[in-house]
């Protein structure tokens, strides 16, 4: 039986990858988690205050609930959903080789490398 290549991905340079993967780590986490982008993810979400074992008030964040707003909420609600079409517009934009497109992946990925970089010492400097 004949193997099938890929041709394609036989020129693939391993560094393209790496960034590409970091870029998008950084990216979808920029869209699911962090606080700049919160307005963009507001619209989709309903707010649920409740109180804990403790007394302490909670805000949960639930999907809308039905439509476009419903589809987008469980998207953004999904870290692991959001990745991939994440993923799927970096590598749109590394197939262009657009050097703005080039920028915005390699922003991206030094952005990845100081994250984890912050992760770890805060972790050894017990904060």
């Amino acid at each position: 039986m004949k193997a099938v290549k890929l041709m394609y991905l036989e020129t693939i340079h391993p560094a393209a990858i790496i960034l590409l993967g970091l870029a998008s780590f950084r990216l979808t986490r920029l869209i699911v988690y962090d606080k700049i982008t919160e307005f963009f993810r507001r619209p989709f979400f309903n707010e649920i205050e409740k109180e804990n074992e403790e007394g302490v008030s909670e805000i949960y964040l639930l999907p809308k609930d039905k439509g476009m707003k419903r589809w987008v909420g469980e998207l953004l609600s999904c870290f692991w959903c959001t990745g991939i079409w994440v993923s799927i517009f970096l590598y749109g934009l590394y197939l262009l080789k657009n050097p703005a497109g080039d920028a915005v992946i390699l922003v991206l990925s030094i952005a990845a490398i100081g994250s984890v970089f912050e992760v770890v010492i805060a972790k050894i400097m017990g904060d």
